[in-house]
């Protein structure tokens, strides 16, 4: 069975070494600020942990604001450690404030870590149908009252194209069936209201 060839790249060592060194300068400056045994290795993967979250945020679109803030107070952390480690900072003798900021870093790591997990997205607007332009053209269809009983209903103003597709569906089903149509096909044949399609009826006659 033939092996696989692994391919080294370049950018991946890289930051694999970057990544082993910040983790080994923040256990560092944590033993060094009273944080011994396994605190000390718990704070680089905090540390670490944050970063990863407020990335995560960022690659998915939302809530950009939070996503940068605790990215940039995680990298601030991963930066001190490396500079406070470099010489610049006698492990030996740890200032009181910086053990003040390793100690509360648990809190501040669990408080971002908590708001970038569960923030709630915003809700997503609602799309607005416009009306096309054939829906708003589209004329309206008289209403045609009904005859009074007892009186002779007299034909309704109706326009003369619907009085011409009567006319026409009319001669239709006159050719085809030899008969008149009656009011109820051409109500069906039309799509319009009883009373509209009586109203056509008295303008056939």
């Amino acid at each position: 069975m033939r092996a696989l060839p692994v391919r080294l790249d370049a950018v991946l060592i890289q930051a694999v070494i970057a990544a082993a060194l910040s983790f080994a300068h923040l256990h560092d400056l944590a033993s060094a600020a009273g944080q011994h045994g396994w605190k000390a290795w718990a704070y680089p993967v905090s540390v670490d942990l944050l970063l990863v979250a407020a990335w995560r945020r960022l690659r998915s679109g939302g809530a950009k604001a939070a996503g940068w803030s605790w990215f940039l107070v995680a990298l601030t952390a991963s930066l001190g450690a490396n500079i406070a480690t470099a010489g610049l900072l006698d492990l030996g003798a740890v200032p009181a404030w910086l053990r003040i900021l390793v100690a509360g870093w648990p809190a501040v790591a669990f408080l971002g870590g908590t708001l970038l997990a569960h923030q709630v997205p915003a809700p997503e607007p609602v799309p607005v149908v416009e009306s096309t332009p054939e829906l708003a053209s589209a004329p309206e269809l008289p209403v045609v009252e009904p005859a009074p009983a007892g009186s002779s209903p007299a034909p309704a103003s109706v326009p003369p194209a619907l009085v011409a597709l009567a006319r026409k569906v009319a001669d239709e089903h006159q050719a085809r069936t030899g008969t008149v149509i009656d009011t109820t096909s051409l109500r069906a044949r039309l799509g319009v209201p009883m009373p509209l399609a009586e109203a056509l009826a008295t303008h056939l006659t």
